[in-house]
């Protein structure tokens, strides 16, 4: 028999609450493309409509493993979010504004 969510984790011990919430919270922060999309509750018909595109771009744009920042900002920007471009080095990070716009 299927157990309720909320059950489930009424039973969890705070320590075990916490890593599922800090391991959410990681995944929020590092996702792919398709991911991402979807945590936005968007279809890929949906995003092809905002980038007056097909629905085979957007499946073929999130499987690549290198493409145009422009395009990368376009996708981006067609779920409401802004593209940056952040070095991260020992010292510190710097946002590369070269891209900006």
């Amino acid at each position: 028999m299927a157990k309720k969510f909320a059950e489930l984790q009424a039973r969890m011990s705070p320590e075990s609450r916490a890593d599922a919430e800090q391991l959410l919270q990681q995944h929020l922060k590092e996702m792919p493309l398709h991911e991402l999309r979807k945590a936005q509750e968007l279809s890929q018909e949906t995003l092809a409509k905002a980038l007056h595109v097909n629905q085979a771009a957007i499946s073929k744009m999130e499987r690549r493993t290198d493409m145009y920042i422009s395009t990368l900002r376009n996708y981006i920007r067609a779920m409401g979010g802004e593209l940056e471009i952040i070095a991260t080095f020992p010292e510190g990070q710097v946002k590369i504004e070269n891209f900006a716009k």
